[in-house]
């Protein structure tokens, strides 16, 4: 995840997990991090997909569906660590590993990732296949918030 830091605004990537067993500081400044208060993508499995998606309600959500050999989901996944942290609260971010959950990924006919669902009501509303720029993402979230 990405995490501003409050005294020089410096912009630090942070291990999730690391940041529970140790504090991460500014890489800059060396003041510690508040990464308590910082969104980040959920995670979601075929067994909490229904609720964490599909039952979101009117908040619009993106599942990014990927896999961990793949290059372009790493690729893109810092992306989605700053939509998550600027989400406050008109979307939330989801992650979705295909080759755990593969059931939700039949479901919705997943054959190449990176591939990014946007669901509303629980109901599909857009699928983005393949790398794109944020702001290219950004204003598919925004549609579906209108929508």
């Amino acid at each position: 995840m990405i995490v501003s830091c409050a005294q020089c605004g410096a912009r630090n990537r942070v291990d999730e997990n690391a940041a529970q067993s140790r504090k991460p500081v500014c890489g800059r400044c060396g003041v510690e991090l508040d990464v308590a208060q910082t969104s980040a993508p959920r995670v979601v499995t075929d067994a909490t997909f229904a609720r964490e998606v599909l039952q979101a309600g009117q908040t619009p959500v993106l599942v990014d569906c990927w896999a961990e050999w793949c290059g372009p989901c790493r690729m893109i996944a810092p992306v989605l660590d700053q939509l998550a942290a600027e989400a406050r609260g008109q979307y939330i971010i989801a992650k979705l590993n295909v080759d755990e959950n593969q059931q939700t990924a039949v479901r919705f006919q997943i054959r190449s990732i990176p591939t990014l669902l946007i669901f509303k009501n629980g109901t599909l509303l857009d699928t983005i296949i393949g790398v794109q720029p944020k702001q290219a993402i950004a204003q598919k979230l925004e549609r579906a918030q209108a929508a």
